[in-house]
């Protein structure tokens, strides 16, 4: 079966998303929309409890890899290409999850997500003042990605730990994390045409200011 955009437009137009690269603060502005302005908060990996269930080898071979693990050591030794390449291929399988979860959502009050939906996606299904893209700088998207409390950033820097070369897996690891946050796929989301925010490396606390800027973009303040 498939549905057409403008109807997935439509149960969809209670829901406002936030994309972009790591360490951006995605998910520090998504918690504060939905704190002020009484929306539904739906965080990093938000759809993991029914795909993690549900995806199949034959649907979803890149969400369901992660059910066929033995040791979590396979995760963190995978080469950067590979990584690089699963990143985005569970962020099209997931979009499936994601726009069904938030179409049961999005009836009455607004829903704020933070979403790895492609942007491919998000232009057929969000207008542009749905949309928000985040951006930080690749330095601080790979050297910073572990300097967060949130367990599964926590849980990931253990499983390194604990291998036998961790300092190699480390490396090899933020190899990764570049390839993921390159200036290619930096530039697919400056070039998206949607309303974008960049994060600027001086270590200046500028939550307020962003919270503000995107609440205006979405309409939420005037």
């Amino acid at each position: 079966m498939k549905i057409e955009n403008n109807i997935l437009k439509h149960y969809l137009k209670n829901a406002y998303f936030i994309t972009g690269t790591a360490y951006a603060g995605k998910s520090t502005t998504v918690k504060m929309l939905a704190d002020r302005y009484d929306m539904v908060f739906c965080g990093e990996n938000y759809h993991s409890a029914v795909s993690d269930i549900i995806a199949s080898k034959e649907a979803q071979p890149n969400i369901a890899w992660l059910n066929g693990l033995t040791d979590w050591k396979e995760f963190v030794i995978r080469s950067p290409e590979e990584y690089e390449r699963w990143i985005y291929g569970v962020a099209k399988e997931a979009a499936e999850f994601e726009v069904a979860h938030l179409i049961a959502l999005s009836g009455g009050k607004k829903v704020i997500v933070d979403t790895n939906i492609p942007l491919d996606i998000l232009r057929e299904i969000a207008d542009y003042d749905h949309v928000a893209v985040m951006l930080s700088p690749q330095s601080m998207s790979v050297e910073r990605f572990f300097d967060r409390s949130d367990p599964e950033k926590q849980f990931i820097l253990s499983v390194i730990d604990s291998c036998e070369d961790s300092e190699a897996v480390m490396e090899n690891y933020r190899c990764g994390l570049a390839l993921i946050n390159s200036r290619e796929h930096y530039d697919e989301y400056a070039d998206s045409g949607f309303f974008t925010v960049v994060r600027s490396g001086d270590g200046k606390d500028t939550r307020e200011e962003v919270c503000l800027t995107i609440a205006r973009h979405f309409g939420l303040e005037k």
